[in-house]
């Protein structure tokens, strides 16, 4: 997950209506005035549930809810969808799985019914299980062979020891051949439970209409569910592990990788995530201070003026049990140590000085000019929505995000800086070609 910094929040006078049913589904809902409807479902089920045993399963899973239902045979959802005009799509990230769809107004009762149906009663069939199992693990190795993933995925293991951030999403390879049918529906019916769904809709009809569809296609996808099968799943809660403790001292791995023309060196920091959202936010205009944008002073300094980087960035990954803060550049070998040695002095000033005026006063401006230009669509707010309330529980980080990084001083930066950054104590990956 990006930054919180990238994302808008509406406008006060905006704020959506929240409906927790008898079941546990929570249902936000918003009238918009743009002709078009997104639904959006936030299960809040990632790879950071799985066991090693199955890492990859969530992932998996997220292909196979669209190979039919029991109403809906293969390819069916999609042409209806396609008939009138809308689109469709999902993802799996570490700590949730979303499905949405954008429709016309008028299409929405049609239509919603049919995605909820495909995420709570997929059939699961052994042969289709078997039919794209090939699929992911296609995906899996041309993930292994993205120069990008790569470095990604070598950053997470040096950021986390124990925590299943370490784990990529899509799951090892070993994993994904051994996987059965069996066990995914086993998975699909523990963690598909109401309770741990956020149904966001927001688009052009009446609020009271948007939850009344979304709540009558759930009670029948349920009654529906009952009729297929009468097990009943007890779903026990997430419990949130122990956050990894801050580096000591400094770690560093070198992996060398003759697909690389240049270097990759990043830099980590456990951060807090969602646990502490004040210094988090903090985080963010830090990591905009350092590596995001032309001014920003490590592209000024590395890449601009002593030219010693190819590329150089910042960001702060915020997940639920814990975040890092990393910052990543592409270089020539023979610059890997002077350009480790000059973050950390960058580190080592931040800490000491608080930014200026002018430089927060810049991030601002951008978080502001976000919140305009990011609100527009109906699918940009049920995202928004989703994904706040599916990490929290609640919506008001999503409706004060802008106000407040508009409050923060130069003096919270740092203290936040002080708090979490050290140069002195981080995790370092380099990957390298081999010469």
């Amino acid at each position: 997950m990006t930054s919180a910094i990238a994302v808008a929040s509406p406008t006060a006078s905006t704020v959506p209506t929240i409906r927790r049913l008898d079941n546990g589904l929570t249902i936000i809902a918003e009238q918009m005035p743009v002709e078009a409807v997104n639904l959006n479902l936030w299960v809040r089920v990632g790879s950071a549930v799985e066991s090693d045993a199955i890492n990859g399963m969530a992932h998996f899973l997220e292909h196979m809810i669209f190979k039919g239902t029991a109403q809906l045979p293969i390819g069916e959802f999609e042409r209806r969808i396609e008939a009138r005009g809308g689109v469709t799509n999902a993802a799996t990230s570490q700590d949730y799985t979303h499905f949405y769809i954008t429709t016309a107004p008028q299409d929405f009762a049609t239509l919603a019914p049919l995605q909820i149906d495909l995420v709570m009663n997929p059939l699961l069939m052994d042969a289709e299980f078997e039919r794209e199992r090939p699929v992911i693990l296609e995906e899996i190795r041309r993930a292994n062979d993205n120069p990008r993933r790569r470095t990604f995925y070598r950053s997470m293991e040096m950021a986390f020891d124990r925590l299943p951030y370490r784990r990529p999403v899509l799951g090892p390879t070993t994993v994904i051949e051994g996987l059965q049918a069996q066990q995914m529906r086993d998975f699909h019916g523990h963690w598909y439970q109401p309770e741990r769904i956020t149904a966001v809709a927001v688009g052009n009809l009446p609020v009271e209409e948007l939850i009344q569809v979304v709540a009558d296609s759930f009670e029948e996808a349920m009654a529906h569910r009952a009729s297929l099968s009468p097990h009943c799943w007890q779903l026990g809660p997430v419990v949130r592990s122990t956050p990894e403790a801050p580096f000591s001292q400094i770690h560093r791995t070198v992996h060398i990788d003759d697909a690389l023309q240049q270097a990759r060196l990043i830099l980590g920091w456990r951060v807090p995530g969602v646990a502490n959202l004040e210094h988090t936010y903090a985080l963010d205009v830090l990591a905009s201070v350092l590596g995001r944008g032309r001014t920003a002073r490590l592209v000024q300094d590395l890449r601009e003026e002593r030219q010693w980087v190819t590329s150089i960035s910042a960001s702060n990954l915020t997940y639920w049990q814990q975040g890092v803060f990393s910052i990543s550049a592409q270089l020539p070998i023979a610059h890997l140590e002077q350009v480790e040695a000059a973050i950390a002095t960058h580190i080592t000033q931040v800490c000491a000085e608080p930014i200026t005026e002018a430089e927060l006063r810049r991030i601002q401006t951008q978080v502001a000019n976000r919140h305009v230009f990011g609100s527009e669509s109906p699918s940009d707010r049920a995202g928004l929505y989703g994904y706040y309330h599916t990490l929290t529980g609640n919506l008001e980080p999503a409706l004060a995000y802008p106000q407040a990084i508009q409050a923060l001083t130069p003096k919270d930066i740092q203290v936040a800086a002080q708090a979490h950054l050290s140069p002195t104590a981080y995790g370092a990956v380099i990957l390298r070609p081999d010469v």
